[in-house]
């Protein structure tokens, strides 16, 4: 994708407040959002992405979890546009897969603790699901990281699109 200044430098010319709650529509972490504001200006798309990967990576558990709460379920209503545009592939998907879907959501939750996140971007709810049952065979620790490699890749293509907006 290529570099978009001009949605750069609206983002730059937004007041704090306004970019953080920009941000928070991209993640609803606001110690990541907070930290995304305090960093600018970027020199560049690509600087503002790897900065926003690295605060994420650097997160307590406790600001992780409150992302995660910003995250409807796969394969149930999305509340957002952007989950809707990211979940497409499960809104034509047979109830037999969303229903699979359900149980499994039901399931990891139960082994983990927290929701089942993926990048579902371009992606079936049948490959969506194939996913699913294979991560439930991942440990704790594994899943845990699995899960903010995930979180990283939406928050990507969320800021590309807020960057858009903001043209």
């Amino acid at each position: 994708m290529t570099d978009d200044g001009a949605g750069l430098a609206g983002f730059h010319a937004l007041p704090a407040n306004v970019a953080t709650e920009a941000l928070l529509t991209c993640c609803s972490s606001p110690e990541w959002a907070r930290a995304l504001v305090e960093a600018r200006p970027y020199p560049s798309v690509d600087a503002l992405l790897d900065t926003a990967d690295a605060v994420l990576a650097g997160l307590p558990e406790s600001e992780i979890d409150q992302a995660l709460a910003g995250h409807p379920r796969i394969g149930e209503r999305p509340d957002t546009a952007a989950s809707a545009r990211e979940q497409a592939g499960v809104a034509t998907a047979a109830d037999a897969v969303r229903s699979a879907l359900a149980a499994g959501n039901r399931a990891y939750e139960a082994r983990f603790g927290h929701l089942y996140l993926v990048c579902a971007s371009g992606r079936s709810g049948s490959e969506l699901l194939a996913i699913l049952e294979d991560r439930l065979g991942n440990d704790a620790e594994t899943e845990r990281r699995v899960m903010r490699t995930e979180l990283a890749k939406i928050n990507r293509i969320r800021l590309r699109a807020l960057l858009a907006a903001n043209r």
